[in-house]
Parts: structure tokens; sequence; C-alpha cells
């Protein structure tokens, strides 16, 4: 059998093991310690806008703690993007607060501004205040941050901005992960960067970030002995993970590049290929491609060209199944326009790994083309 040609793999810069070892020589193994300050301090410059950050264990901690600070709890409504990842809505239902789930647009493939103000004034009407917003910067591609955040403002309503996919990505050269009242990254296993599992929470303010810290160590109070006022949680990262992160960080930039090249190629190659569209940057936008996406004709030639890579050992997938569509959710209002259905129905995620070889790119355009009768 070939090599496995995976959809986006780790890739290491190769000075992770001196911020590990120095983890290890140093014994801070715990969940605090010189690689967790200096990988939120790298985070923090790399942003910019004056953010603080807060390294946690997962992206989905980091949506749990900012739906805590703004206040969510158990018969709150939350606005969520259906065209996501579950994570994105998890945490909502663990507060017992209810999803509300809003289409996308054609543009960004995110949240649709003219449904999200539909599901707004309806959930007003029938005595509902939406709690928070969770919009979502899809594959990398930024949402329609300037429309969003006018709505926002207008009604009141805090942003949760979901920034797993979109580390590097920006709009008018600001970072992704800095539009919102709160951001959110990701750095599992096959994000831009990884730290093996992990995440983080971007606030605007240090009281914010101190306030989720204190959360993600199981908020335990200022005394001698074990107090807790509060619940808390297991949420910190360890000093090994972010000695991982730190050095993921040093080739940020690098990765984006990669993957903007791995897209490139793609769309170079099937540029006379009428079967096959790709999304556009919008003016001003800059996408870190995180994983390169393709829509086709039909659902079936989506699920027979998948097949035909899964075949020659090449991994691939539909974009992500819309939250409205999953049965844990099936009973959660949804504000629809049918534009995240046709992108599941016809989207395909091709390989887009940043250690993607000229030779699998090469399997991979091959086998495309072998499929079209090329």
């Amino acid at each position: 059998m070939k090599p496995k040609i995976w959809l986006s793999s780790p890739h290491m810069s190769g000075k992770e093991q001196s911020y590990i070892k120095e983890a290890f020589d140093s014994n801070w193994v715990a969940p605090l310690g010189p690689n967790v300050t200096g990988f939120e301090q790298d985070i923090q410059n790399y942003l910019g806008q004056n953010r603080h950050v807060a390294a946690l264990s997962s992206g989905t901690a980091a949506l749990h703690l900012a739906l805590i600070l703004l206040k969510v709890k158990a018969g709150d409504e939350v606005i969520c993007q259906s065209k996501t990842f579950s994570a994105s809505a998890n945490p909502i239902v663990y507060l017992g607060a209810t999803p509300v789930f809003v289409d996308s647009e054609t543009e960004t493939w995110n949240i649709c501004p003219e449904q999200l103000e539909l599901a707004i004034l309806d959930r007003i009407e029938k005595g509902k205040t939406p709690k928070a917003i969770i919009a979502v910067h899809l594959y990398g591609m930024p949402y329609k941050v300037d429309q969003i955040q006018s709505i926002a403002l207008k009604y009141k309503i805090p942003i949760i901005e979901d920034s797993a996919e979109s580390l590097g990505s920006t709009v008018r050269d600001q970072h992704c992960g800095t539009f919102g009242d709160l951001s959110i990254l990701s750095f599992n296993g096959n994000k831009i960067i990884t730290t093996s599992g992990g995440g983080a929470l971007v606030t605007k303010s240090l009281i914010e970030k101190e306030k989720a810290v204190f959360l993600a160590t199981q908020a335990r109070d200022d005394a001698p002995h074990y107090l807790h006022s509060t619940i808390g949680y297991n949420y910190r990262m360890s000093n090994i993970l972010a000695g991982i992160g730190r050095g993921q960080m040093t080739i940020l930039d690098q990765h984006v590049e990669k993957r903007r090249s791995n897209h490139q190629f793609y769309q170079d190659a099937f540029e006379e290929n009428n079967a096959i569209t790709f999304l556009k940057e919008p003016e001003g936008y800059f996408s870190n491609r995180w994983l390169s996406c393709i829509l086709l004709e039909t659902k079936t030639i989506r699920e027979e060209l998948r097949q035909a890579l899964e075949k020659e050992n090449i991994e691939s997938r539909p974009l992500w199944k819309p939250m409205h569509q999953q049965p844990v959710f099936k009973n959660a209002p949804s504000y629809l326009n049918g534009v995240s259905d046709q992108l599941f129905e016809k989207g395909l995620c091709l390989p887009s790994g940043s250690n993607l070889t000229d030779a699998e790119r090469h399997r991979v355009l091959t086998t495309i083309k072998m499929y079209f009768g090329e």
C-alpha cells in the first residue's frame, strides 16, 4: 500500500525539544512554569492589539470559560454558527443553555449577517435576548467581521470569536483572534500549530485573563488550605505542552506560507476544470488556508472523488456537517437559508498540511485528474 497522505498532520520545527528539555531539567512539569508564561507572551506579541492570553488544555475549554465570563447560565440562549465543528456548540450545552444556530453566507462560508439579525430579532420577540454570539473563522477564512460586529453592537450582544482554525489569518492586517469581545484558539494536533492538545483564551483585559486562569485552576481561593467558593475546572495547559507551543510559534508564519502555497497549487492545477470551484478571499482578507477546500457539482461527485482518494490512501473529508443537521441538536432553534447544507453536500477538504511534500501534492493531483478523466 502507498504511504498515507494525511489531511493535516502535526509539523514540528525541531526547536520544541529544547523547551521540553528545559522543562524536564528544571522539573517544571506542572500546569504552570516559564514555558506557559512564555507561550502566552509569544501569542500576545504575535496577535498584538494589547490582548491577553491564557493557555489552556483545549479550544473547547477556552469556549467554555468564555461563556462563563459572559455569565451564560442555564436557560439562556447563545447564537452559534451552524457550519462548524461541534466543539463550537457543545460548551453552550455544558452550561444548560440553548444553542441557536445561524446559517452561512457564500462569500466566506461563515455566519450570515442577514440570518443573524433575523435570529436576534426573533429571539427577542420570543422574550429571549441571546447572551452571546459564537462566530467562527471557518477553515481559516475570516467571517464578515465588520457586519457581524455592527449587528452585535446594535443589539448589545458580545461576540465570542472562534479562531480555532484561523491563527495567522487577518482582516486588513489585523489578526483573527483579536476581533471578538473574547476569542479562542486551538492547538489540536491537526491545527496550523500544535501543542499536541491545547488551546487559549484571548481577552481584552488582564482582569478577564486572571479570572479565566483562576477558573482553569480549580478556582482555588487565596488561603493556606484548599478553599473553594466557586466551581472551577482543570483546564490549564502544562509547562511541557507550552514548550512545544513555544517551538511551534517560531515557524507559524512559515506554516501559513506553506498552506497558502498548497491552496495555490490546487487552484492553479484545476483552473481549467469547471467542475471544481474554490473559496476566494474577499478584499482585505488574508486566510491562513488551514485546509484547502473545493466545491464539486453534486454530492455524488463529492463522494466518488473522496472514495477515489481513499483508495489511493489519501485522506480527505467532507466539509463540516452543519450543527442543525446533527442528531444531538435536532431540537435547537435554527435560522437557515440552505447555504451550509449545500456546502456540506458538495464540499471536500483536500490534504493541506504544512509538511505536505511536492510528491504528495502531485499524488493528490494525479488521483483527482484520473477521476475526471484528464
